[in-house]
């Protein structure tokens, strides 16, 4: 398999660090609120990315964290006068529901920022005693420039960087030996969580906990680091830096950065009210629509999310269910079991399928091709299955083919049946006018209806209220 390598800016062979095993750190989102749109599409990919491995026979050890202590928590926090963890607690749950929802598999590991505090303070007394950092006033910094490498993922300038560029310099810069260096651990503040550190209570810098985590949970070195290509400078920039500078030896063989979400060609802005969360768009498409429209796309591309662009990939999809179901009908009403002769000389050309699919995933996770040869199957299947002719082994042949193909998308080949909340809303008012009528039985199945759909409903005085299990 060939990886687009960001380190290396090139195709490079994979090749993994213990033969027949893979280890994959993906940087999680912040918990603050639900996740949005953008935070979907590296959750997509990458497990995808994960399926494909597991496919191909890998043990798979794949980590991705939940950044659980942060400024925007703990502004939330304070607005709702509860507990920084009260807040990441309740949208880590949500987060799980959303990428149940996204077919995305759970992690090997989620670790959470908080539940590694000692660690982190291990790495920061480690680069300390290195020479790689220091202490002021009880905040502790990364000597920058003292990591001869900084800026090989960037490919930023280190001496750039400081002339014109201040992407780098953040607060405190009259206490820094250098406006660049950046920080490892913070001091407390008023009505922020802390913990006990050498240089007083504090917390963590952002930076510092991904690099403790994939050591952690995976080893010294990663075989494949991922994200967003947002997250190249300064956050992978600095992982590299300090766990480098503290491990004293190469942080991860394979950096793989996914290309921006837009939406109708604008970037999502909670200002320009393009701001979509995954369970705002969940009402109005069908989750699995949304993975099949990001898979269609290369990972590297930038993807431009409007409805049209949806509404072709749901005919997309729908093309691809159709004939799966057509394929899976002629199963179900075949009177001959066995191949033909013919059949057998058709069923000859269906590895060769399976391996241009193989290839585009194996150039670089080439999901766009591989989607297309799918169609090309979907043509196949068409023109050569026809019910209560086709054999039965015939048709289960392209039918096994066809969900392998799509399972390792993550995408299911039945359509499986969601409820929008337009039609939540009509079985709850038509539940409502049944039980006025004294036909409990009808209100008792719509009832169990949406129950089965995991839809909760609760009768309060104001009338009835309902939410998603």
């Amino acid at each position: 398999m060939k990886i687009f390598n960001t380190l290396t800016r090139h195709k490079d062979e994979f090749h993994p660090i213990n033969e027949g095993k893979v280890g994959i750190y993906v940087c999680g989102p912040t918990v603050y609120d639900y996740i949005h749109i953008g935070n979907a599409r590296p959750m997509i990919v990458f497990d995808t990315l994960r399926r494909y491995f597991e496919y191909k026979g890998y043990e798979v050890n794949y980590v991705s964290n939940f950044t659980d202590v942060d400024d925007k928590i703990i502004k939330r926090a304070n607005e709702e006068g509860v507990d920084a963890s009260v807040i990441s607690e309740r949208y880590i749950a949500e987060c799980k529901k959303d990428m149940a929802a996204l077919h995305v598999e759970e992690a090997t590991t989620h670790p959470q920022a908080t539940k590694e505090i000692p660690d982190m303070i291990a790495m920061v007394e480690t680069l300390i005693e290195k020479g790689y950092a220091y202490e002021v006033n009880g905040t502790v910094y990364f000597r920058t420039r003292k990591f001869s490498d900084y800026g090989k993922l960037s490919k930023k300038n280190i001496d750039d960087l400081r002339a014109g560029n201040r992407e780098l310099l953040v607060s405190g810069e009259d206490e820094k030996e250098d406006p660049l260096d950046f920080v490892l651990w913070k001091p407390k503040k008023e009505g922020e969580p802390s913990w006990p550190s050498p240089w007083g209570d504090g917390r963590p810098g952002w930076h510092l906990e991904c690099s403790v985590m994939s050591k952690k949970y995976i080893g010294d070195v990663i075989d494949i680091h991922a994200g967003g290509e947002d997250l190249i400078f300064p956050h992978h920039e600095n992982e590299i830096a300090q766990s480098e500078a503290a491990n004293d030896t190469e942080f991860a063989r394979y950096w793989m950065h996914n290309g921006f979400l837009k939406i109708n060609n604008e970037k999502m802005s909670k200002s320009l009210g393009n701001f979509f969360t995954v369970r705002e768009i969940g009402e109005k498409y069908d989750l699995q629509v949304i993975r099949f429209f990001m898979l269609s796309a290369h990972y590297r591309s930038p993807l431009n999310f409007s409805s049209e662009l949806v509404e072709s990939s749901k005919n997309g999809l729908d093309r691809i269910r159709t004939s799966a179901s057509k394929v899976e009908e002629a199963i179900n009403n075949s009177t001959v079991a066995d191949m033909t002769e013919a059949e057998t000389k058709l069923a000859e050309e269906i590895p060769a399928f399976v391996k241009r699919y193989e290839d585009a995933m194996e150039d670089d996770l080439n999901t766009a091709d591989a989607i297309s040869v799918i169609f090309e199957l979907v043509k196949f299947a068409n023109t050569n299955v026809e019910a209560g002719v086709t054999s039965k082994a015939f048709a289960q042949k392209i039918y096994d083919t066809m969900k392998q193909l799509m399972d390792i998308l993550g995408i299911d080949i039945k359509e499986q049946e969601v409820l929008l909340d337009e039609e939540i809303e009509n079985l709850i008012e038509e539940r409502q006018a049944a039980r006025k009528a004294k036909n409990f039985a009808r209100a008792d199945e719509i009832r169990d209806l949406l129950t089965e759909k995991g839809i909760i409903l609760e009768d309060t005085r104001e009338g009835v209220r309902w939410k998603r299990a």
